[in-house]
């Protein structure tokens, strides 16, 4: 029977983890999961994609979490250090909507970049987070991207979760990765979808006529699912909807409703969708307003979790952005 957590061979940062008897055939991040006393399966997880794992016998680096477990088989998990952040600090204003000492919700603004990244390098929604709650943020979630738990896109405007502890951060990604947070958006989009309500599953990936975007693809890919449902349609020419993710694919909701002919409104990478017949049934007032947005009209309206110390149950609500209200205003004056 392999040792207990308390008796592996540890060093600083490593730590052998001998299969215990009966774990033959069992995926390796179960097994890891089970040896690590405080560590979720989708920690554990994420340290075996990222190489952190190998076969301490021949030394063989594994990267798959489905790996089988074999009879025999012992484990060399490294556990990075945390590490200090290198974006710095920036005087950048949030608009709070909740903090206390675990973690923080900000309404992010359409614009913000969420971390800095090739060509924003400072001005991110990172450096407002590392100045606003100073140390905490320290070695949380990776040097580039503290306290980051989830992503927006830069021009989506919206509720965000970010954590100021290592292990509020844990629970948090823990629940993101099992699909187990609430989330809906607002997204106001070319047409009105029929039927009002209903469910968008098509594989998600890259295209392959453009690289830089992402597209429904029929080989390949990754499994996506969005359901939707129309909040307010202006005649046939546009809608506002709902839209709540079983998953999170990069582009999601931008990707899903192109695909079904209602791209979001101001989408510079997946619209497409403003056909003659369409903006000939707006006013002179929407379509100015369609033509000043920054970008998509897409907006992340509710976010609902667990409080990883807490356990209580949190849902916020954002109303929208004074553009995307503009335009709702305008196109509720759209004929039939």
């Amino acid at each position: 029977m392999a040792d207990s957590p308390t008796q592996l061979s540890v060093s600083a940062e490593t730590v052998d983890i001998a299969a215990p008897e009966g774990a033959a055939g069992e995926r390796l991040d179960r097994v890891l999961a089970a040896a690590f006393d405080g560590r979720s399966r989708s920690f554990l997880k994420r340290l075996i994609e990222d190489g952190c794992v190998a076969d301490a016998g021949s030394g063989a680096t594994i990267i798959e979490p489905s790996y089988r477990v074999k009879p025999g088989d012992t484990f060399r998990v490294t556990v990075p250090a945390p590490a200090e952040p290198r974006p710095q600090g920036e005087a950048i204003p949030l608009d709070v909507v909740y903090e206390d000492a675990h973690l923080i919700v900000i309404d992010k603004p359409a614009g913000l970049v969420v971390h800095p990244a090739p060509g924003n390098p400072t001005g991110t929604l990172v450096n407002a987070l590392i100045a606003h709650c100073s140390d905490s943020l320290t070695g949380i979630g990776g040097e580039r991207r503290p306290g980051i738990v989830h992503r927006l896109d830069k021009d989506t405007s919206g509720l965000m979760v970010c954590a100021k502890t290592a292990a509020a951060h844990e629970a948090l990604t823990d629940q993101f990765s099992s699909r187990a947070v609430d989330r809906a958006y607002a997204a106001l989009v070319w047409g009105a979808p029929r039927p009002s309500s209903g469910e968008v599953e098509g594989n998600i990936g890259r295209s392959p006529r453009n690289r830089k975007k992402m597209a429904v693809r029929t080989t390949g890919g990754k499994p996506a699912l969005t359901r939707y449902r129309t909040l307010e349609a202006f005649g046939d020419a546009a809608a506002l909807v709902e839209c709540r993710l079983a998953t999170g694919r990069t582009h999601q909701i931008r990707v899903h409703m192109a695909h079904i002919g209602h791209a979001v409104m101001g989408d510079p990478v997946y619209g497409g969708g403003a056909t003659r017949g369409r903006k000939g049934k707006l006013t002179p007032d929407a379509l100015d307003r369609i033509r000043d947005l920054p970008g998509q009209a897409l907006h992340a309206r509710i976010l609902g979790f667990v409080h990883p110390d807490s356990g209580e149950k949190l849902i916020f609500e954002s109303d929208l952005p004074e553009n995307m209200a503009e335009l709702r205003h305008f196109l509720s004056c759209t004929g039939n």
